[in-house]
């Protein structure tokens, strides 16, 4: 009875991965940490890293728990998801482990959940907030969104070790800031609109707090950090941008909720042009748009300079969209704009023509 007297109004909250590990070196403890969730463990370890990173692995659970190490082909597929399960399934994984880029953790967070089987998560890039996240974007094999999988919580665990991150390519943690650029304004509309977060109710207050902390981070250290990225050097100021894109970010977008910026990546995607473009690139290009959208055109031009400053894209042309048709456009404003997408969480009614109207002005 207690549920029906509360009104869903009053109902706020938040959500956070159960815990989280972020430091130059933290590698040599995934077995160590693994050992706390199961005997044997099931480790998805991403394509691009695989002959570089298996000896760190393999040497972390050496003398510890069984572990199991499997090539991620490189997309987040229903084929993909289903092929893990039947492998973790044949192993007697107790748990899940993956390490590598947000397709190879988001096709072992949606394994793991349809195993019942806690998930640690490793990322080696700090390219998006996918790590910290109950999500898991499903791709279909030509590259294009399926569907969004909303889990019911959290990686148990986050292992972040910047030393092995810093050795990436810079492109990867600028392309974070692009993803974790949208965390304050998806979370601020959400706010003024009262559109639910990813638990299916408004975010507390600490969320849209996280958000413009979140923003404010990769504003001040943004461009310090991808100088610190450039000389493979885990400083201060990458070690408060990686903080930004995977952990605020992750809390801020989760929590306070996701808005226009995500639904034109969508609807990007659905060209082949962008294909080869990173999530948190075409992301930016979200920003902006969404910026236009909302008619604010100081702060359109200070973002902009800001993405400019940390190798973000700030035209269609940058992502691949060198030549701009009306069709093109069209195709990414009906993804967008779709019933029950995104978009629709923005404090103003949003339309196709709106969203055109915003794109052209990024030729």
């Amino acid at each position: 009875m207690l549920v029906n007297a509360i009104s869903a109004g009053t109902m706020r909250g938040a959500r956070f991965p159960g815990r989280y590990i972020q430091g130059a070196g933290v590698i040599s403890v995934l077995g160590k940490e693994a050992g706390g969730y199961g005997r044997k463990a099931t480790v998805l370890l991403d394509n691009g890293v695989f002959d570089f990173l298996k000896p760190d692995i393999e040497k972390s659970f050496a003398g510890g728990i069984d572990a199991e190490i499997i090539r991620h082909g490189g997309e987040c597929s229903r084929d993909a998801v289903d092929a893990l399960v039947a492998a973790a399934k044949a192993f007697g994984a107790e748990v899940m482990v993956s390490a590598g880029g947000g397709k190879a953790l988001d096709t072992a967070k949606a394994a793991a959940f349809e195993l019942k089987l806690p998930i640690i998560v490793v990322p080696t890039i700090a390219a998006s907030d996918a790590p910290c996240s109950a999500l898991a974007v499903i791709y279909k094999p030509d590259g294009k969104v399926d569907y969004d999988l909303f889990l019911p919580s959290n990686p148990d665990l986050v292992l972040v070790d910047t030393a092995l991150i810093a050795k990436a390519p810079a492109r990867f943690l600028a392309a974070g800031i692009g993803d974790a650029l949208a965390t304050y304004y998806e979370a601020e509309s959400c706010r003024r609109s009262g559109a639910f977060n990813c638990m299916k109710m408004p975010g507390v207050s600490l969320a849209f707090e996280v958000a413009r902390f979140c923003r404010d981070t990769i504003f001040e250290f943004g461009t310090a950090a991808l100088s610190e990225n450039d000389a493979k050097t885990a400083g201060n100021a990458f070690e408060r941008v990686v903080e930004a894109n995977i952990l605020l970010s992750g809390i801020g977008f989760e929590s306070g909720g996701v808005a226009a910026a995500h639904a034109i990546h969508h609807g990007l995607c659905e060209l082949d042009d962008v294909h080869h473009h990173l999530h948190g690139e075409k992301v930016a290009i979200g920003v902006l748009a969404g910026l236009k959208l909302h008619g604010l055109d100081d702060e359109f031009e200070k973002v902009r300079a800001f993405c400019a400053s940390v190798r973000l894209p700030t035209k269609l042309a940058d992502i691949g969209i060198a030549e701009v048709t009306e069709e093109k456009l069209a195709i990414i404003a009906r993804r967008a704009c779709r019933p029950g997408e995104i978009i629709h969480n923005e404090p103003m009614p949003i339309t196709e023509d709106m969203v055109i109207k915003a794109l052209r002005t990024l030729i």
